[in-house]
């Protein structure tokens, strides 16, 4: 993979820098996505050396917040991990009030960081959001080869594995990024009594994803209540481990109505490959979705199609509840799905396309079309 060394601008990196112009920026995601990474670009130098990088973990930087003794030298000033402080939304309101005539504010975190800046109205007006995402096949490689195509699929799009790309430290980090997800953020966020459960129920999800997720099915694993086991999915949502997908209904067809589909922001954990690839493109979407919402403020959502008689297309890709397109994955370059042209006379989807990792290109988005992941990529402008 070209430059696989050098760790290139991340893709909010020009958004941030207009944004950062008018108001505060703070920036949240999963944990190790590259969020501090991202920060530091916008500083010179770009290290954690820098005095305008202020980490609310350092007992140093910690106390200067707190003293107001903030470095003025730089026309930006980074606060890491600052919500962990219990005042740290009237904090951050005084130093932005303070400061915003001649420096630009940027704030970042864990994943607990979207949790708490919910809470109150103190900040409001004062700053944008962006949620920073593991890397895509269009943001690391223009032009994508076979190759990079494999590489992301394997070790995943977060910064550490994919850029080391050697599978022992890949399989060391997984495990040791569930303990951290599941120690750190969820255990400082939720009052969960038995954080071995959750795990468990994490290490499970890989296998179920692909297919409309179960609560009975957990229930027996787990020996936990369908409840619970529902209100442990939305906190593993929360702290970005995990995002799920509702269905798509439509006048013309009965569709299922209640079953999610459960997907990971780290692919590279599912094992079964038809589901790796689904998982992966859900991602790609994902990413596009939180874009354009993050950016130009549309209301983006992804569902999928299922019927009660189990015809299925895996994505629908919403905006402002009107639908954009839908997307079927296929591992090979086979003919058009029967789902396809079975949904495309039902429903008011304008195009469809059946996404795979061979070379085939034919079909119309409004017919059908069968092409290359990274071709329908390029074809709807995925980020």
């Amino acid at each position: 993979m070209e430059n696989m060394g050098k760790r290139p601008f991340r893709y909010l990196s020009p958004m941030i820098d207009r944004v950062l112009q008018k108001k505060m920026v703070f920036i949240g995601g999963p944990r190790q996505v590259g969020k501090t990474t991202l920060s530091l670009q916008h500083l010179n130098p770009a290290s954690v050396r820098n005095p305008a990088y202020l980490n609310w973990d350092r007992s140093t930087d910690r106390s200067m917040i707190l003293r107001d003794e903030i470095p003025l030298n730089s026309p930006v000033l980074v606060f890491d991990e600052i919500h962990k402080y219990r005042k740290w939304r009237n904090l951050v309101k005084g130093l932005y009030d303070k400061y915003k005539l001649d420096h630009q504010i940027l704030v970042t975190g864990s994943a607990r960081l979207d949790y708490f800046r919910r809470g109150g109205d103190s900040l409001l007006g004062r700053y944008r959001y962006f949620r920073l995402h593991p890397f895509s096949l269009t943001e690391l490689a223009p032009h994508p080869t076979g190759d990079d195509i494999k590489t992301l699929l394997q070790f995943g799009g977060f910064p550490e594995p994919l850029f080391s790309q050697k599978e022992n430290e890949h399989r060391i980090w997984q495990r040791e990024r569930l303990v951290r997800v599941v120690d750190d953020d969820i255990g400082g966020l939720e009052n969960v009594k038995d954080l071995s459960l959750l795990t468990l129920l994490a290490e499970l999800l890989p296998s179920r994803v692909g297919t409309p997720l179960s609560l009975k099915s957990l229930e027996e694993d787990l020996q936990v209540s369908q409840p619970t086991i529902r209100r442990w999915v939305q906190i593993l949502e929360l702290v970005y481990f995990a995002f799920s997908i509702a269905p798509f209904g439509a006048p013309k067809i009965r569709a299922v109505k209640k079953l999610q589909k459960v997907y990971l922001w780290d692919w590279s954990q599912v094992e079964d490959a038809g589901a790796r690839f689904e998982n992966f493109v859900a991602s790609h979407l994902l990413k596009f979705c939180h874009y354009v919402e993050d950016t130009q403020g549309h209301q983006m959502e992804i569902r999928y199609l299922r019927d009660t008689d189990g015809r299925e297309i895996d994505f629908v890709v919403l905006k402002n509840k009107k639908p954009l397109f839908a997307v079927e994955c296929k591992t090979g370059d086979r003919a058009l799905s029967k789902h396809i042209e079975y949904f495309r006379a039902r429903t008011n989807i304008p195009a469809f396309y059946q996404v795979h990792l061979k070379q085939k290109d034919f079909g119309s988005e409004k017919s059908g079309r069968v092409l290359p992941f990274a071709t329908f990529c390029n074809a709807v402008g995925l980020v």
